[in-house]
């Protein structure tokens, strides 16, 4: 191939490792998209191997003729300046590409390196930092008022039925239940807080009552046995503020007052965690999708090792946001609090309040074909190929991409197989 070199432009080069050849378009593909950006390819994976156009020597030609030479040559110049992006971007660029016949023979020799085609399972993951700990932070605090008398100490564990801190000497306990206490408990009072209360009555092993929706005079009288054990006036109601529920035992994490404070109604004395060790990962909003509750993860621990976790549970939280100068403060943000259970937890252990990298699955191809992304060749005529290596000839087939993940393309197209040879270039 030759054009004639044109005053005031550069002679053009066209990454092309293949030689020459001549191709259809082919039904099917994807629009031409020079510059890949449908997948995580880095820039400058591969170094193109280059093929300068040269130009032939000048021939006495009519001035009309030499007008259509030069809209030739500026034609040819910006095609070569297109397979150039695509070279820049990591995949290597040809001329053309084989057509539905299988593909069309490639001149210029075998490729200086090649690599095989591989049925794999492809997954594309995103990783962010987490802390280790033990989950999101709770509070505690009064519903009335007094002085505050007693805390559970920090670092303790506190199960159903416990004490967590008291008020002018009286305890309030932990029980177990999602549903926050609402309001005073007693007879004639049904729904979902009174079947919470008296199943935790019951697996504490008082008897004598139906473990339903329904507060009886059969529940008062298991009511005064279990507050005649924590040395509390025996009413048979359950006043609000008397119990804190939780999902489970709480370890206690730290103390917000002291033992003679004033007990101001709705002011915390403590917080609290879970008793589990857990990796906590803020999320922006936009990469929600990636924490489904259930899904399964990988966590990197700062000794290097990597342990198979999964998303236990989401909540989106607001953020206050920082100091926006001048003493004011930004906007609040908001974000999706991820926590993350790990199949082994003795491989937290010793590591308090420490970062680990969290990587979640954002895509997964399953049984499906690869090459190394420099193996692709940008086709001058749009899409993609592959420099089909079979003995001592080659041949450039057309494909169609999918996912991009860890420096290999997912690749479906005719003539392609487990086990093939692609060209790559140096």
């Amino acid at each position: 191939m030759s054009a004639r070199s044109e005053p005031g432009l550069a002679s053009p080069t066209v990454a092309n490792n293949s030689g020459p050849v001549s191709a259809r378009n082919e039904p099917g593909l994807a629009s031409p998209a020079v510059a890949n950006t449908s997948g995580p390819v880095s820039a400058g994976i591969t170094t193109p191997v280059e093929a300068t156009i040269t130009a032939d020597p000048p021939a006495a030609a009519p001035a009309s003729a030499g007008r259509s030479r030069r809209r030739r040559a500026r034609t040819r110049l910006v095609v070569a300046s297109a397979v150039v992006v695509a070279a820049a971007a990591g995949v290597t660029a040809a001329v053309a590409a084989g057509g539905r016949d299988g593909g069309t023979a490639a001149a210029g020799g075998l490729p200086p390196a090649t690599a095989e085609v591989t049925r794999q399972t492809l997954v594309d993951a995103e990783s962010f930092d987490g802390e280790l700990g033990y989950g999101a932070t709770h509070h505690a605090a009064p519903r009335a008022g007094g002085t505050l008398t007693w805390l559970a100490a920090t670092g303790a564990q506190v199960t159903r039925g416990k004490p967590l801190f008291a008020v002018d000497d009286a305890e309030v306990v932990l029980l177990y239940g999602k549903l926050p206490a609402y309001r005073t408990l007693g007879p004639g009072m049904s729904g979902a807080d009174v079947r919470q209360f008296e199943r935790n009555l019951a697996a504490l092993g008082y008897s004598g009552f139906t473990a339903d929706d329904e507060y009886t005079s059969a529940t008062a009288d298991a009511v005064r046995d279990w507050q005649e054990d924590l040395d509390l006036p025996e009413t048979g109601r359950v006043e609000l503020g008397r119990v804190v529920y939780a999902e489970g035992a709480v370890r206690v994490e730290s103390h917000e007052a002291e033992p003679g404070d004033p007990a101001q109604p709705g002011q915390a004395v403590l917080s609290w965690t879970g008793t589990t060790r857990v990796v906590t990962v803020s999320l922006d909003v936009d990469d929600e999708r990636l924490a489904k509750k259930g899904a399964k993860v990988t966590v990197s621990l700062p000794d290097g090792k990597e342990v198979a976790g999964t998303v236990a549970d989401t909540e989106t939280v607001i953020e206050t946001g920082a100091d926006g100068g001048a003493g004011g403060q930004g906007e609040p943000e908001t974000k999706i609090e991820v926590t993350v259970t790990v199949a082994d937890p003795k491989a937290l252990t010793g590591f308090d309040q420490a970062s680990a990298k969290v990587a979640f699955t954002a895509a997964e191809r399953r049984d499906v074909l690869t090459v190394p992304v420099a193996a692709l060749l940008a086709l001058a005529e749009g899409g993609y190929g592959v420099q089909l290596v079979e003995g001592a000839s080659t041949r450039i087939v057309a494909v169609q991409t999918g996912l991009f993940a860890a420096g290999r393309v997912e690749v479906s197209g005719a003539g392609l197989a487990e086990g093939a040879t692609v060209g790559m270039p140096t």
